[in-house]
């Protein structure tokens, strides 16, 4: 593969384990520049642990993977210093304002206009108001709206979202999908993962769906669906479904996990 068109994300044989427990079994992917890639499935289906192990916050247990052509498994350091990440349930450091915060992170950065991108974002967020108003404050909303903010203010190449519109309201929902979809747009590459799979219709180039820690399906929005008359609610039912009766089966005759990748 030539350069130009290496992939931006390439996991070869990912897994995780913690003990005896499979937080995601052995998978395969890649993503390109210039793709919005989804990532969904229900609570607990091993989203978080996938979007960890690509941004060098968890450790694999076995495989490869590159990021923006870094090893992160042996240099996650540099992978993050690389990326805009935005964390599920992850919130901005509560002694510091969101003016402080953003400004921090505008400086690790490099951002050139540092106040000035400050004062946008702020002001893009409707935080102008608790721009002084200490982190721990804040209401979780607007604790997201600074996380989000703190993610897109260096306009990153690869951005990692896990969940980040949980806490927003409509309003900003809908201004944040435009502005990461304008952002692919512009040569941007997106990494989602969610539970919610409106957004997969409305942003996604391609997505994977997973569940007990297995990519079940992946590829386009439309060649997921075995029919026209199907909808991506239908295709997620039918094989998260088929999931759950497989690992019901298996447990009822006693098969237990592969533990080949240790």
């Amino acid at each position: 593969m030539s350069k130009a068109s290496a992939p931006l994300v390439s996991a070869q044989d990912m897994a995780k384990k913690y003990g005896d427990f499979i937080a995601l079994h052995p998978l395969n992917i890649e993503v390109h520049s210039g793709e919005f890639f989804g990532v969904f499935g229900p609570n607990g289906a091993g989203k978080s642990t996938f979007i960890k192990l690509l941004t060098g916050q968890l450790r694999p247990s076995k495989g490869r993977i590159e990021v923006l052509g870094v090893d992160a498994v042996n240099d996650p350091q540099k992978v993050k210093a690389n990326i805009g990440i935005v964390p599920e349930s992850e919130s901005p450091p509560s002694f510091l304002t969101p003016a402080e915060f953003l400004e921090f992170v505008a400086r690790l950065r490099g951002v050139d206009d540092m106040l000035a991108k400050v004062e946008h974002w702020l002001d893009w967020f409707g935080l102008q108001d608790k721009r002084d108003t200490m982190c721990k404050d804040l209401s979780k909303g607007q604790r997201q709206k600074v996380m989000l903010a703190s993610a897109f203010i260096h306009k990153p190449k690869l951005l990692f979202l896990d969940e980040p519109f949980a806490n927003l309201d409509p309003i900003y929902q809908r201004k944040c999908r435009e502005w990461l979809l304008n952002h692919v747009e512009e040569g941007g590459t997106i990494f989602l993962c969610s539970h919610v799979l409106e957004m997969a219709e409305r942003m996604c180039n391609r997505m994977a769906i997973i569940n007990d820690g297995r990519v079940l399906a992946a590829g386009t929005v439309k060649g997921l669906k075995q029919s026209s008359d199907e909808t991506l609610e239908d295709v997620f039912i039918r094989l998260v479904g088929r999931s759950i009766e497989d690992v019901e089966r298996h447990e009822e005759e006693g098969v237990t996990h592969d533990d080949s990748e240790e």
